[in-house]
């Protein structure tokens, strides 16, 4: 075996590749042996017996004997109803703990890829808030752990600055600001301008009201109307209203940059709707010409993606002003040409924008683009409130910055005692709260309980924050009471405790390559809280360090050292900060 650390799944996949002369193993089903039977992890090998219709026994010895010449004798197999039992022997747990005492056991390189991730991608018209959080957590930690492995990675914000919504925000300050400045009324500038949407949609909705109740359809002066006309007056470049969305845009700037400092999120380039749009234009435009769009007689212009199983697509209104889509066009066209050699982008982008990714990507390939296959859409699901759904109009969305300070106050009050331990509350309830949100796979719907989040019992961040000081407590207590040796790696008997801590610990390079194929923190953020669980148990029932039985307290000792380190390096990839003591 080479130095690489190899874990017995990677060894038996490559088994199969050889005996069998597969390019790909498929995928193989491990469990950990039932009590019943002697045995440390078990292959179901009927599904491999099905696929190569041969018998159970047969591939079961075939992949035995294989691993057993390749781990040099140091595991047993038995076959057991279909079943392929490994039994590991004592010197087969020194040789794994021996592999993860080397810096190479997590070193995994894969051929690189330039990889750009998109993600939070906010309007500049109100702060952010939990759905941003999720979303911000996914793709900051999915650039980590795809780094991690070898890839180089582009984390990328685009800014909805434009549009709309962000007229919206415009006119009800230029009507009812009176002067007002976040820095005069000392309000934070991305809650400061969310302030003006709402009083826009609250002004709008009261006009609606009231032209119902009149049976009026007219909407010639209504407050949405006057957003419409400034968003055609910004479109062609009018520098008062220019200067106003700068202004204002600036102080969301601020306000966003202040809450991602909060929560450890950076990104390596942002890019902005505004220097962009007009590339969407042209290029729907030069798809005009082509034939491949088509003008209704309102001037918009349109898809018919009918035959691909979607709808006509609106890609530029009758006065010209452009849509998301149109947008998002000239933003994959130009990254293409901006950097060289991308391999992939992925969108992470909410669930309900699924269909709007769909017919992206079949736009730019009705357009020619060959680089489409490129392109994926990480789906995620939303974040509720005990309550229900989060919305906007009914003022039940949870800004990012109150959480965050929410769960800060939480986790002072909960663990800690004294005043200069104000920074170790931040990180706890940070950690708390990233863990929430990542334990659950992008694909499954939140329901947020931040009081539930922060516990030293049960899936939390805090267990496993509280599990890792504790194993730096016991390393500066080892080498109180004892001295490290390098002479103790023979006739060394493991108990059942320690033989569970080295084998999940093992697992962690499998974890890691499966969370990034998958695109899933949440492997790793499993993964970790059955660390920390082990772990426990493994304190619970044994004396780990002992001044009397110095061999075996040194065993223990690198058994801790690898489990602290493995939290340290999982958590990281999370985004959360590890502390040393609490």
């Amino acid at each position: 075996m080479n130095d690489h650390f190899q874990s017995i799944e990677e060894i038996v996949k490559k088994s199969i590749s050889v005996l069998y002369k597969l390019e790909f193993c498929p995928e193989l089903d491990f469990q950990y042996t039932k009590k019943e039977y002697p045995g440390d992890i078990t292959l179901i090998l009927f599904p491999l017996s099905k696929k190569f219709k041969k018998p159970v026994e047969k591939i079961g010895k075939d992949i035995g004997h294989y691993v057993q010449f390749q781990l040099k004798g140091l595991i047993q197999f038995s076959i057991i109803r279909g079943f392929l039992n490994f039994i590991f022997k004592d010197d087969y747990y020194i040789h794994i703990l021996k592999k993860m005492l080397n810096t190479n056991f997590y070193d995994l390189k894969y051929p690189s890829k330039k990889i750009m991730i998109e993600y939070s991608s906010p309007n500049t018209n109100k702060p952010l808030h939990l759905g941003h959080i999720r979303n911000s957590l996914i793709g900051a930690s999915i650039a980590k752990i795809l780094k991690m492995i070898g890839h180089e990675i582009i984390r990328i914000q685009m800014i909805n600055d434009r549009g709309i919504h962000i007229c919206k925000s415009m006119i009800a300050w230029k009507k009812f600001g009176k002067g007002e400045t976040p820095d005069k009324v000392k309000i934070k500038g991305d809650h400061f301008v969310g302030k003006y949407y709402s009083l826009f949609d609250k002004i709008y909705r009261k006009e609606i009201q009231e032209l119902s109740e009149k049976n009026d359809k007219s909407i010639q002066n209504s407050i949405l109307n006057q957003a419409r006309e400034l968003l055609k007056k910004w479109e062609t470049g009018d520098p008062v209203i220019r200067n106003t969305w700068k202004k204002m845009n600036q102080w969301v700037y601020n306000g966003f940059e202040e809450t991602y400092k909060k929560l450890g999120i950076t990104f390596d380039k942002i890019e902005y709707e505004s220097d962009i749009y007009e590339i969407g234009k042209k290029i729907v435009k030069k798809g005009l010409k082509k034939g491949i769009f088509f003008k209704k007689k309102d001037g918009s212009i349109w898809i018919d993606l009918i035959k691909e199983g979607f709808d006509q697509k609106l890609l530029l209104r009758s006065d010209q002003t452009s849509v998301y889509i149109t947008q998002d066009i000239g933003t994959a066209v130009e990254r293409f040409k901006k950097y060289n050699n991308i391999d992939q982008i992925i969108y992470i982008v909410g669930k309900e924008q699924d269909y709007h990714f769909k017919v992206l990507f079949n736009v730019l390939k009705r357009l020619g683009y060959i680089w489409v296959n490129k392109l994926s859409h990480l789906s995620y699901e939303m974040v509720y409130l005990p309550s229900g759904r989060m919305k906007s109009r009914e003022g039940n969305v949870i800004d990012a910055d109150s959480i965050i300070l929410k769960m800060s106050s939480i986790a002072k009050k909960k663990f800690i005692k004294k005043k200069e331990q104000k920074k170790s509350s931040e990180i706890i309830g940070l950690g708390a709260l990233k863990y929430y949100f990542l334990k659950i796979d992008p694909r499954k719907r939140i329901i947020f309980f931040p009081e539930k989040s922060i516990d030293f019992k049960g899936k939390t961040g805090t267990y496993i924050q509280y599990t890792y000081s504790r194993i730096r407590s016991l390393e500066r207590n080892f080498f109180k009471l004892c001295s490290l040796l390098n002479y103790y790696w023979s006739n060394i008997k493991f108990d059942t405790h320690e033989k569970n801590m080295i084998k999940i610990l093992q697992k962690y390079p499998l974890i890691l390559k499966k969370s990034a194929k998958y695109l899933n923190p949440s492997l790793i953020a499993n993964y970790m809280y059955e660390v920390s669980k082990t772990f426990n148990h493994l304190y619970q029932n044994k004396k780990l360090i002992d001044p009397l039985n110095i061999i075996h307290s040194n065993i223990c000792m690198n058994i801790i050292h690898v489990t602290g380190n493995v939290l340290k390096s999982g958590m990281n990839l999370l985004g959360i900060t590890m502390l040393d003591r609490m």
